[in-house]
């Protein structure tokens, strides 16, 4: 089982580069990753994004890279030819202003401020494509490493509360057949009292009994309950259960619901309660499982 909040961090330092790629997690009903980096890493994004999708099937990602590079990098010079021609034009207007002689040669022309820059090629070189890599395969496993050991203490919190949902449907199963029980006997004793003694039609008695016992079970609600708390056991042993988790929880609630409305009883619909209790406590928690 993985949570989805979790935190890691990698770092690539070689060669002058030094880089360091960061990744947060956190709930999201769907897989969301947004990455924040220089913009030399804009054409990889996508290399990014799809390397967080093999790792994670649900949450908000966000991805931060950091960059150094203090290599010594090829330079590529950039001849600014308008600008040349501008400083050219503007000598020989000087010339007819002034009668001067015109002495702007080719190496003049190049000396003029920004005519001639030199500017280093600052685009994704294969080395930086590999310290990128690097990082970020650092970065993820170490993320999924928090997650896993997050999703285990998710995991144990659960199962110790589905065995305390379990000790309610115990309780409740020892608890519903004495409900008809305690009714037929009521009711005997609300008829004997209004009839003062005469007699009553029993068989009367044991229909309106049967009736109420037949309208207050609840054997297949306790059953599924049963049901749902070993599915979500077995479940619970693979690593991408959220979704799988969050449906069986809307059935745990579906069937409580029913129990403490079909009941009758003050003592099962307090168990019903204190087990909703408990079962929204693990939708809680399923919402920060992967």
């Amino acid at each position: 089982m993985l949570s989805m909040t979790g935190f890691g961090r990698g770092e690539y330092k070689s060669g002058g580069i030094e880089l360091i790629v960061e990744i947060k997690t956190v709930n999201n009903r769907y897989l969301d990753v947004a990455v924040k980096s220089p913009r030399v890493f804009a054409a990889a994004e996508d290399v990014i994004r799809a390397a967080v999708r093999e790792k994670m099937t649900r949450g908000h990602a966000d991805v931060y890279i950091s960059l150094s590079d203090k290599r010594e990098r090829e330079k590529t010079l950039y001849f600014d030819e308008n600008l040349a021609k501008g400083y050219v034009a503007a000598a020989k207007r000087a010339e007819q202003l002034f009668g001067a002689q015109n002495d702007v040669t080719v190496s003049n022309i190049l000396r003029f401020p920004d005519v001639l820059r030199a500017e280093e090629n600052t685009g994704l070189d294969d080395e930086l494509s590999k310290a990128l890599a690097a990082a970020l395969d650092t970065a993820l496993d170490r993320l999924n490493a928090m997650r896993k050991t997050e999703g285990a203490k998710l995991e144990k919190d659960m199962l110790s509360r589905m065995d305390a949902i379990e000790k309610t449907v115990d309780a409740i199963s020892k608890r519903a057949p004495l409900v008809s029980e305690n009714y037929r006997e009521k009711l005997e004793a609300k008829m004997r009292k209004i009839l003062d003694g005469e007699n009553y039609d029993e068989a009367r008695l044991l229909q309106e009994a049967a009736l109420f016992a037949d309208k207050c079970n609840i054997d297949e609600e306790l059953t599924r309950l049963r049901s749902h708390i070993s599915q979500f056991r077995e479940i619970c042993k693979s690593d991408v259960v959220g979704r799988k988790l969050d449906f069986l929880v809307q059935e745990f609630n579906r069937e409580t619901n029913t129990i403490c409305s079909k009941s009758n009883d003050l003592e099962i619909t307090r168990l019903g309660l204190g087990g909703k209790n408990e079962i929204e406590k693990v939708r809680e928690q399923v919402q920060n499982v992967e």
